[in-house]
């Protein structure tokens, strides 16, 4: 048996068309997305599957759309002979930003109503502090970690700016004000990088989403978090959470603090990981893991 961790992408890993034939092939995959329309109040699946895009995209539409559709990827994985003991084999499961809820969805520490309630507040009050400040993302490429710190230091007189996505070598995600953004980009190619401005709402995992952090601090108040019945590594500290109570912090530290994911990476090939499977839309995760070790044995599961 091989140790195997469940991977669950995030935010910008949507398309129109996804969810769209799992829901036809499978009825798990297509009450997930009838109880989640209930509860959200519009046609989840049809904007999934028809769009427009510009609704999908947005923060408030695209964190409980991935949500969902990655849990019913996961009812393809179950449905699929050929790899249906890969649950069993299942060790450890990490999510990046909004996978993270995805996570510890399938490792029963929410619930699929919890987790969507959680993702749908989210994904409202990170719009609003977008809404309220103005601001950007900006991946830099080809520049190794303490190249980009010293930028981001550099840029931080022009602009509250942070390093906010530590994905693999040579790519990081900075976040922050417009003007700190663009210090970056120019700085970044003044040194043989590459500056790409990501397509969100604002100034995630830094001190500009403070305002989401209350609201979603209460949401979290109000549901239920037991024990993962499988070790959920946390993009805050990356390590396994300890507990619910840890559960509730390091989650609403979350959209403040820099997401460590290749430090998790890396953490989870030192604890035994033989197999990943990244189970959701897009195939981003496996290609950050290739950067880790090219030699990983990743699996995409879109559903």
């Amino acid at each position: 048996m091989a140790r195997v961790a469940f991977l669950f992408p995030g935010q910008g890993a949507q398309y129109v068309g996804m969810g769209r034939d799992v829901s036809a092939a499978l009825p798990a995959a297509r009450r997930l997305f009838d109880e989640a329309s209930a509860l959200l109040g519009y046609d989840l699946l049809g904007t999934c599957a028809t769009g427009p895009a510009e609704r999908l995209n947005a923060t408030a539409v695209s964190q409980p759309a991935i949500y969902v559709a990655s849990l019913a990827a996961l009812e393809s994985l179950r449905a699929n002979e050929a790899e249906r003991g890969a649950e069993a084999e299942c060790v450890a499961t990490a999510g990046l930003s909004l996978g993270e809820y995805t996570a510890l969805t399938f490792a029963g520490a929410l619930t699929f109503r919890d987790g969507l309630v959680l993702v749908k507040r989210r994904g409202e009050a990170m719009q609003a502090a977008a809404d309220a400040a103005t601001g950007a993302m900006v991946s830099v490429l080809g520049l190794d970690q303490a190249k980009v710190e010293e930028l981001v230091a550099q840029a931080s007189a022009t602009g509250l700016v942070r390093l906010a996505n530590l994905l693999c070598p040579g790519n990081y995600a900075v976040s922050g004000e417009k003007a700190g953004c663009e210090a970056v980009e120019r700085l970044a190619e003044a040194a043989g990088g590459r500056a790409v401005r990501l397509a969100v709402a604002g100034a995630f995992h830094t001190p500009l989403m403070q305002p989401a952090v209350a609201a979603l601090s209460e949401a979290l108040s109000q549901v239920t978090v037991d024990g993962p019945r499988v070790p959920v590594w946390a993009n805050v500290s990356a390590k396994p959470y300890a507990d619910g109570g840890e559960v509730r912090e390091l989650l609403a530290r979350q959209v403040v603090e820099p997401v460590r994911w290749e430090a998790t990476m890396r953490g989870l090939l030192e604890a035994g990981v033989e197999r990943f499977y990244e189970i959701g839309p897009g195939r981003v995760l496996a290609g950050l893991l290739k950067r880790v070790l090219r030699k990983a044995d990743v699996r995409n599961v879109a559903g």
